[in-house]
């Protein structure tokens, strides 16, 4: 359980990288190589090996392949690399995925795919120095965004991340510039911008495991992202219409919304639905009155973010927007909602003041 606990969090993780490098990935890849497994015959079989693994749920198994089939191609397997990244994180198997970035590091070419593979070794430098609690791994990473950042390639990414990793060696004054840099480069309504104005002017937040920044139109034509909740207890409920848990747990969950109703706690429910109009049928059969908004599956951006594989699968947010608990299943939250709830209301006069 405690193993498998580790797993979905390196997946969250992951997720959160994933989505940082997508604003530059679609661009490297259009110019670079594409991402191909291993030119070597026997690293190919290796690698082939490896990907049943994965499909055979063996995370560990298929490291180890993709480890092996790398070493085969020389070093040379840039999607080996990539898994090794990935599933060395979800495992927190750090040599590995280190030594995966810095070969990708060495092997890039152009300046925008020398960016992303320094900004990817920072990146990882970040969350291993997360898990590590290590000095040491932060200003690692605030190296490799600064080399990120050298080529003169335009990569508001890598300046958002080596604002988080200043936050982390509590260089705030430091961090606060890069943020304000970063706001200058976004629209006024992207999610991220939201999170890096925060940022600004709470700092302190930018060292906290803050649930992923997003926005959604939702079913009633509300657009809500996680920011504009601050000051709010969030429960996220994942679930779908096809899932028969879900529709057991759906009972509880409208109690909680009733029983919360007029307090600060939003309740969202997102659904992995892929039929649109069943989704909104079930939701009008069933009185669903809180917030809704449909995914489309496990690949939907908000299902990746949290890392949700497994459904119903709850996140309890607090009013900075820090996630607290985490359950996959039914669970009673009750009893921790009503904590967060109230110290939600003693924030709320001193949030009146500072207006």
């Amino acid at each position: 359980m405690a193993r498998n606990l580790a797993e979905r969090e390196g997946r969250m993780r992951y997720a959160v990288i994933v989505l940082a490098l997508a604003c530059v990935v679609a661009t490297v890849r259009a110019q670079e190589k594409t991402e191909t497994g291993p030119s070597n015959e026997k690293a190919q079989k290796t690698y082939k090996e490896g990907m049943e693994y994965l499909h055979e749920r063996r995370t560990d198994a298929a490291l180890d392949s993709f480890k092996k089939a790398d070493k085969q191609d020389d070093g040379h397997c840039l999607a080996c690399q990539q898994k090794m990244i990935k599933y060395g994180i979800e495992l927190r198997e750090w040599k590995v995925a280190e030594a995966a970035a810095e070969e990708m590091v060495a092997q890039a070419q152009s300046p925008k795919s020398v960016a992303l593979a320094h900004y990817q070794f920072g990146s990882l430098l970040t969350q291993e120095g997360r898990d590590k609690h290590k000095d040491e791994l932060f200003t690692r990473a605030h190296e490799e965004m600064l080399k990120a950042l050298a080529g003169g390639v335009k990569f508001p990414a890598a300046i958002y991340a080596d604002g988080l990793v200043l936050a982390q060696l509590k260089q705030d004054d430091a961090a606060k510039a890069r943020f304000e840099e970063f706001v200058k480069l976004k629209p006024e309504d992207d999610p991220d911008r939201q999170r890096a104005l925060r940022y600004i002017s709470q700092p302190e937040l930018a060292r906290a495991r803050m649930a992923p920044p997003f926005a959604i139109t939702t079913i009633d034509g509300q657009r809500v992202s996680m920011d504009d909740l601050t000051g709010k207890v969030v429960l996220l409920d994942f679930w779908a219409t096809w899932c028969g848990p879900c529709r057991e747990a759906l009972p509880h969950m409208k109690e909680i919304a009733k029983k919360f109703q007029g307090q600060p706690l939003v309740v969202l429910s997102i659904s992995l639905d892929g039929d649109e109009q069943k989704w909104k049928e079930f939701i009008a059969k069933n009185e669903m009155t809180w917030l809704q908004y449909r995914d489309g599956g496990f690949t939907g951006s908000i299902s990746k973010s949290f890392g949700v594989e497994a459904i119903p699968h709850t996140f309890t947010i607090d009013a900075d927007g820090v996630l607290q608990d985490e359950h996959i299943g039914d669970a009673s939250i009750e009893g921790k909602l009503k904590k967060l709830v109230s110290r939600a209301r003693e924030m709320q006069p001193a949030a009146t003041t500072g207006q």
